[in-house]
C-alpha cells in the first residue's frame, strides 16, 4: 500500500540527450515500478536548453507514462535546472541523477530510506567511500575528483567526500530552506548545498554506489574544475554571512 506521505519527485537534469533519454526514463520507470512500490514517484525531466530532440522525446514520454513529467527552461545549467524542479515540486522527497544513469540504480532505495525514515536531510551517492565501486574512470578524472575532495574538506572542515556524484535524494525541509541560499546555477551548486546544508546542521548520509563511467560525457573536466575552485574561494572569502555556521567556522 502506497503511503500518500511518501511522494517523491526524480529529476533529469537534461541538455541535448536525445540518445540516452527515452531509454533512460523506461529503464528507471522500470527500476520504480519494481523496486520502490511503497512510494509515490513521479519522474521530471528538466529540459536545460536543448536544441535537438530532447524536448521532443521529453514531451512524448509525458503522453505515454502518467508518471513522467517534463519542465523547459531557456537558460542552461544544471543547478539552475534542480532549482525551478524542485521548487515547483509538491513531492516530500525530491531527488536528481544523472540521465546517463551512471550510477547504479540499486542505490536508490538505500538513499530513499536514509532521507524518509531517519533524522538525515540528505543522502548522497559516493564514490569516494568504502563499499563503492568505480569502473572505467581515467586516472586523471579520479586524481581531479580526489584532489577536489580533500581540497573543500581541508578548506572547510565537512564529512562528505564526494560532493560532486549526480545522485542525490533530499528531504523538502532543505528544499525550502537551504536551496535558496544556493548561489550557483551551475556545477558547483552540489557542493555549495552541501556545503550549506552540513555547516546549518542538516545531517548528510554518504551512500556506496558502483559507478560505471560514461565516455561520451559533456562533462569538460578542466572547466568545471576551475568553477569549482572559484565557488570554494567566493564561499570561504566573501560570501560566508549566508550561513552564520560557516560565518563563524571561517572567522
Amino acid at each position: 500500500m502506497i503511503d500518500s506521505s511518501n511522494s517523491l519527485d526524480i529529476v533529469l537534469p537534461v541538455l541535448n540527450e536525445e540518445k540516452v533519454l527515452e531509454s533512460s526514463v523506461e529503464t528507471l520507470i522500470s527500476f520504480c515500478n519494481e523496486n520502490i512500490r511503497a512510494y509515490d514517484w513521479l519522474i521530471t525531466v528538466a529540459d536545460n536548453g536543448s536544441t535537438d530532440r530532447t524536448l521532443r522525446i521529453a514531451q512524448a514520454l509525458s503522453e505515454k507514462y502518467s508518471k513522467v513529467r517534463y519542465i523547459r527552461l531557456q537558460e542552461r545549467g544544471r543547478g539552475r535546472a534542480l532549482k525551478k524542479a524542485w521548487s515547483q515540486s509538491g513531492s516530500k522527497i525530491l531527488a536528481y541523477m544523472d540521465v546517463d544513469l551512471s550510477t547504479d540504480l540499486r542505490a536508490l532505495p538505500d538513499c530513499l530510506k536514509a532521507v524518509n525514515e531517519s533524522k538525515i536531510q540528505i543522502a548522497v551517492g559516493s564514490r569516494l567511500i568504502a563499499g563503492s565501486n568505480v569502473i572505467g574512470r581515467s586516472f586523471n578524472r579520479e586524481f581531479i575528483s580526489r584532489s577536489y575532495s580533500l581540497l573543500f574538506r581541508m578548506m572547510f572542515m565537512v564529512s562528505f567526500r564526494d560532493a560532486q556524484c549526480g545522485f542525490k535524494v533530499v528531504s523538502r525541509k532543505v528544499v525550502e530552506e537551504v536551496v535558496p541560499l544556493v548561489k550557483n546555477d551551475n556545477w558547483f551548486f552540489d557542493t555549495e548545498l552541501l556545503m550549506l546544508a552540513e555547516k546549518n546542521g542538516y545531517p548528510i548520509a554518504e551512500i556506496p554506489i558502483t559507478w560505471v563511467d560514461d565516455p561520451s560525457s559533456k562533462v569538460n573536466i578542466m572547466r568545471t574544475a576551475f568553477e569549482d575552485i572559484k565557488g570554494l574561494l567566493r564561499l570561504r572569502f566573501r560570501d560566508v554571512a549566508r550561513s552564520r555556521k560557516l560565518l563563524k567556522y571561517c572567522e
